[in-house]
């Protein structure tokens, strides 16, 4: 893997890590959830060329930013 994606990686994992609320033992977790939304961000969309950066996964860990701070 890429030295620059390996980083965007962990500072993603951390991130969801962070808005989880810190748990304990669930660092694989956070992982393959953050390669899984930066491969998506990475897709490119069918047919406009566009990335998806802003798409889906990024609204989807927005959303459950917004969960997470509402339940505290």
């Amino acid at each position: 893997m890429n030295p620059d994606k390996q980083r965007l990686i962990e500072q993603r994992a951390y991130a969801l890590w962070q808005a989880d609320g810190q748990p304990h033992g669930k660092h694989e977790e956070h992982w393959q959830r953050a390669i899984c939304e930066i491969e998506t961000e990475e897709t490119v969309a069918p047919g406009n060329g566009r990335s998806l950066r802003n798409g889906p996964a990024r609204a989807a860990s927005r959303s459950l930013k917004g969960r997470k701070r509402a339940k505290a």
